[in-house]
This record gives C-alpha cells, structure tokens and sequence, in this order.
C-alpha cells in the first residue's frame, strides 16, 4: 500500500512509547489477531520492555509458538527472549476462573461458596453471552492495576461483530445491575413466604412466562443466585464503566488487523468508524497475509498470452529452425558418394546419418514440448497469482479511501504457520518494517 493512498503504521515508534501501556488488537475472526498480538509481545519484549500477552484464543496457538506446554489463568513467563533487559509473559483467560475470582474477592467466604455452587451461577460464568468479552476486560483491568508490566497486548476474542468487544462488558453489566435483576432481588429482601407471596401477587403473570421458559427450578435458583449476589451488582457495572474509560485512556492504542479480503477490510473499516464514535485511540491497520511477486513486472495478460503461445506449439521461429535441421540432415544424404566397390558402406553410413538425426530432432521436439508445457503452466500460475494482488489491492484500496488518515503497515503471506519464538521473530520484523508482499 503506497504511502500516498495512507501513512505508514509505525510499529517500533508504538512499542518505544512508554506512555503507551495496552495495546488492543482487535478485528474479525481468523485475520491473525493471535499471532499479531504474540509477536508484538515478543519484540516489544527484546526492545526492552516488560510485556505480557493476554490471549483469549481456544486454539492455544499462542503457547505453541512461545514453547509453553499451556497457558492458563496465569502469566507465565516465556524464555529464549533475546536481550537481557526486557520480559515477556503470557497467559490465557479462563473466563470462569476469572470470574470466580470476582466472587471470591467481593464476597465473605461462606456467600462465596453459595454463589459458586449455585447451579445458574455456573451456567452464567461458563458461557452467558457476553461473558467472555467481559471477563477479558475483568482480566485486563486486573493486571493493569498490579503494575507487573510496563505494556499489555491483548488479543480480544473472536466474534461475528466488531461491535461485541465493545459493547459487552456494557451489556453484561446492565443486566446484573438492571431492573430485570432487581425484580428477581424483591422476594428475598421480602424475605420468605412474605416474599414468595409478593411476588406471586405482584407478578402472576411474569414469573408464569418465566416458569414456563426457564423452569421451576431454574427460576429458583437464579433467585438464589441473585439473593446471594445482592451486594456485588453493583460493583459489576462500576467495573465495566472503569475498563471503558480506561480503554478511552491516551496510555492505550488500539490496533486493527484485517486480512486483504472485502469481508474482514469492511469488518475493519465499522471497527474504526465504531472506534471513533467512542473516542478510543486507534493506532493503525495491520494487513496481514498480503500477497506478492518478484516479478511483478510481468503482468497477468503478457503471462497468459505467453502461455497460450507456448501450449500452440511455441515461439513463432521454432518450427523454422526445426526445418532448417532436417533440411541440414537431407544434404548430408545428397551429399554420399555415387555408388561404386564401396557402395554399401557408404548407403550405410548414408542412412545412419539420416536416422540419428531424426532421432536427434525427435528427442528434441520432444524434450522442446515438455519444457513449453512446463513453462506455460508457470506462467499460469503467475498470472493468477498477479490477479489475486490486483484484486487485494483494490480491496485496500477501497479502505484507504474511506479511511485516508489511518496508518497502515501490512504483512506478506507466508509459506506455513508460526509455530515458534524465530517465526513471531519474523513477523515482528515485517511488521515494524512495513515490508511489502514479495519482498
């Protein structure tokens, strides 16, 4: 992507920041996020920094490529980091853990107990909707208030919508501070039959839907749940709000990845409208797995008409020096001696001259085909692949004009997947360098 259509994303000027303490990747599913987020840990890490990557990716990619057996809850620290100054971490977040680490550091012990065992609360801190993306930031606020590491490179979870990063730690925290909760809260402040009554009385019609939806026994334990969780609702919303604002905060960077494909570049493009609209401070883009050629100077038409030429029977002058031999191969016949006491032999020799030489030509026609063939299917080849890069550069193209002030640094394809330290290495590079596709 020329620097005319965009800046340049720079990535090390990012990193060297020590004002900047979180970066944010963020984006569609399956652009790279992880492997993004993994290596600018890593150079963050041999520039001199202490770092710890917060992954939220089920596939455990991230603790492969750092050669760390798992990851967890926990930060563990990764070794072969080259240089002595800086540290990288790593961990995985275990949404229920961090949960229950809420409830255990909000609660008395013996309410603690309640609230985890209680069966709905189980189902809520397993797979609520919402509950992951929330717990991401639970998580993220937590390190940054223990001012272990001087930067934190979250990986945010993968989703349909750009939207859902964004919005449900809100929404998780509206509902256990909303008016739906409130209500289920009314019978046990009532307290006992009083309040079973009450609500009976009050809401028949209600808590017949709910019943009926939910179960009577499920109904009953999510009013014990939310008995049990009286006092923290509250703190559950204050939480949220802080992590937004904290997101909001000039010491985070927010940095998009996108793979040159019109789906995941408009998925990028709301990311960055939606970014705005919140006042949250976005780094650049990051255009993973680009196409390129080393020989981009022949384009997809010359190799396609190249290749027609070859597969319909070669260069325009290759049937005229294939005459020119045999015509070469018919003069030496004329040019035997007459026949005489030494006839034979020399008819002999005459037609031994001829034969070897069409085998000769006919091994090298034959040789001649194979070659073209081969040929045209490299051309081929390249011709596809020079229209794959003309059609992603269109894509980003289309980005950059809707986005002209947003940074860009991309990434080339490579051949296999990173799968350790010296392939995260590797793309650290590439993306501090802003090295183009091919090069």
């Amino acid at each position: 992507m020329g620097a005319s259509s965009s800046p340049e994303l720079s990535v090390d000027r990012l990193l060297d920041d020590r004002d900047t303490r979180i970066i944010v990747c963020c984006g569609a599913g399956g652009v790279g996020k992880t492997t993004t987020a993994a290596a600018l840990g890593l150079r963050a890490a041999e520039r001199g920094r202490k770092v710890v990557v917060l992954t939220i990716d089920p596939a455990r990619r991230l603790a492969q490529s750092m050669g760390i057996d798992a990851l967890d809850n926990t930060p563990r620290r990764v070794s072969g980091v080259a240089g002595d100054r800086g540290e990288l971490h790593a961990m995985m977040l275990d949404m229920k853990r961090t949960f229950d680490e809420i409830v255990e550091a909000h609660a008395d012990g013996e309410r603690a107990r309640a609230i985890l065992a209680n069966p709905f609360y189980q189902s809520l801190s397993a797979g609520f909707a919402g509950t992951q993306e929330y717990m991401a930031m639970e998580k993220l606020g937590q390190l940054r208030a223990r001012d272990d590491w001087d930067l934190i490179v979250v990986d945010t979870p993968p989703s349909r919508s750009a939207l859902d990063f964004l919005d449900a730690p809100k929404r998780l925290g509206s509902f256990l501070d909303g008016k739906f909760i409130r209500v289920l809260m009314a019978p046990a402040k009532v307290g006992g039959r009083a309040g079973m009554k009450f609500l009976n009385v009050g809401m028949s019609l209600m808590t017949g839907t709910l019943s009926k939806l939910m179960g009577a026994s499920l109904l009953k334990d999510v009013q014990t749940f939310v008995a049990a969780m009286d006092t923290m609702f509250g703190g559950f919303r204050t939480r949220a709000d802080a992590t937004f604002r904290l997101l909001q905060a000039p010491g985070t960077a927010f940095l998009v990845v996108a793979a040159p494909e019109p789906d995941a570049l408009r998925e990028a493009a709301y990311f960055v409208e939606r970014l705005a609209a919140e006042r949250m401070p976005l780094a650049g883009l990051v255009v993973n797995r680009v196409h390129g050629s080393g020989a981009d100077g022949l384009s997809a038409e010359r190799a396609l008409a190249a290749a027609d030429n070859l597969e319909r029977g070669g260069i325009v002058d290759q049937e005229a020096g294939k005459a020119g031999l045999r015509d070469s191969a018919a003069e030496d016949v004329h040019a035997d001696p007459a026949p005489g006491p030494e006839a034979g032999s020399h008819a002999g020799a005459g037609t031994t001259t001829v034969t070897t030489a069409g085998t000769t030509a006919g091994t090298t026609a034959g040789t001649d085909a194979e070659a073209d063939g081969i040929a045209a299917g490299l051309l081929r080849l390249h011709a596809e692949r020079m229209q794959v890069i003309a059609r992603e550069q269109r894509t980003r193209d289309r980005f950059t004009s809707r986005h002209p002030e947003v940074a860009v640094t991309e990434v080339a394809a490579l051949p296999g997947d990173v799968h350790d330290l010296a392939g995260l290495r590797a793309i650290g590079e590439r993306l501090a360098a802003g090295v183009p596709a091919g090069a």
